[in-house]
């Protein structure tokens, strides 16, 4: 496995649903690379498309035409759990089942050991002696801790977060921000991280897409492009002007 350069390859991509009056592209003629161990957010406003990407990203939704290009090989070269297996996808409110957090992780593969278990609790900053504790216990906070440990048992290449902070409090969604940023550094893990906020963009220190309308109207280096964005897309989203 290359620890470095292309990874993921979106091409001409485009999904149209049926609208009340006519097919809508919710996706629009969509082209951009992502490369291996960095992290990506992706902003825009309400209706953007930025959750609609991700879901085709990981398969959920089909694109209607254009192509998803992963590890080198067409996307529909994989079995849906494979592919889903190498990219992970991680929602805005954890989806866990009301038992344990072992329970939880061995839902990931029912081989893995207490000890492996273990680890990923570690790796997500979760105190091992949680192991066996039911998960309603937990804060929403904890809970996506063991939700992203979960996905971590996958050893995933990528993970995609569609706004994982939305539920939680300022202190608790920078230290989610915290953790993503270490386990990307850690695992070598591509990020693709759905927000609504340049600030959060800003914390996250890597790379920001914005879009409109289904389309890539601005990128590259967050913090250069929210200080000084080129696009009027662009511009009036890191304004405020589009919600």
């Amino acid at each position: 496995m290359n620890n470095s350069g292309m990874l993921l390859s979106l091409q001409n991509l485009v999904r149209t649903v049926n609208g009340s009056h006519e097919e809508k592209r919710i996706i629009d003629n969509l082209s951009f690379e992502f490369d291996r161990g960095q992290i990506y957010t992706i902003m825009g406003p309400s209706g953007a498309g930025k959750s609609s990407l991700l879901r085709l990203i990981n398969r959920l939704d089909e694109p209607s035409s254009g192509e998803i290009i992963f590890d080198h090989k067409h996307q529909n070269e994989y079995e849906p759990t494979e592919l889903r297996r190498r990219i992970g996808f991680l929602f805005q409110v954890p989806h866990l089942f009301p038992t344990t957090v072992y329970d939880n992780i061995l839902f990931a593969g029912n081989t893995i050991s207490e000890d492996e278990a273990s680890v990923l609790l570690d790796w997500v900053h979760l105190d091992s002696s949680k192991l066996h504790e039911p998960v309603i216990n937990f804060s929403v906070g904890e809970q996506q801790r063991v939700a992203i440990a979960r996905l971590l048992a996958h050893k995933p290449e990528i993970i995609l977060l569609d706004e994982p902070t939305a539920a939680l409090d300022p202190a608790r969604t920078g230290a989610i921000e915290q953790l993503i940023v270490e386990l990307s550094k850690e695992l070598n893990l591509t990020v693709l991280m759905v927000t609504h906020s340049p600030n959060q963009a800003k914390r996250m220190n890597g790379n920001s897409i914005i879009m409109v309308d289904g389309r890539i109207v601005e990128s590259g280096n967050s913090n250069e492009l929210i200080a000084n964005p080129q696009s009027e897309g662009g511009r009036k989203f890191i304004a405020g002007e589009m919600q």
